[in-house]
């Protein structure tokens, strides 16, 4: 991958060469705010799928309409890097992606401009980890990929090495 990414960008240095820095994981439950018991089974999932403990986010104002209250858990997020993200990688991109029901791909549009790529998965069922039967409710996840890449272009690549299915 990195011979390719070298003739194609034409880096001065091997150190100018992007690579993955973090992927983050989160669920919002928006169902929390009538019982505070679906965050813990969101942990509890989060904990299976990540292999690590995740942090409970908190709500940073109210909200009336929405019944939400300052402080209130309203989701949880973790944060993977190093040889736990590569891990993640590996299982998201040959065992999660395929068993999402009429896939076609992801999105190449979903960068933010700044080399970090965003997307996000209906059901957690995708995962081997989390069975059918001690799930209490299906929710979705965000996953969002950062890298040190300065471009849309250059991050594109570097995940196309990581053989993220994207499109051509």
């Amino acid at each position: 991958m990195r011979p390719a990414m070298q003739d194609k960008f034409q880096y001065a240095n091997a150190m100018q060469m992007p690579r993955l820095d973090k992927v983050v994981l989160n669920i919002g439950v928006g169902e929390a705010v009538n019982d505070s018991k679906k965050v813990q089974s969101a942990v509890q999932d989060m904990t299976l799928i990540a292999g690590q403990k995740p942090v409970v986010t908190m709500a940073k104002n109210s909200i009336a309409t929405f019944k939400l209250r300052d402080g209130m858990a309203i989701g949880c997020k973790v944060t993977l890097r190093r040889q736990r993200m590569y891990e993640f990688i590996d299982r998201l991109v040959n065992i999660a992606l395929p068993r999402v029901r009429d896939f076609r791909g992801l999105n190449s549009k979903s960068f933010d401009g700044n080399g970090n790529f965003a997307m996000g998965l209906k059901e957690q069922l995708v995962f081997p980890e989390i069975q059918y039967d001690q799930i209490d409710e299906i929710r979705g996840m965000d996953v969002i990929i950062c890298t040190t890449a300065a471009s849309n272009e250059e991050a594109l690549e570097l995940l196309k090495g990581f053989n993220m299915p994207f499109p051509n």
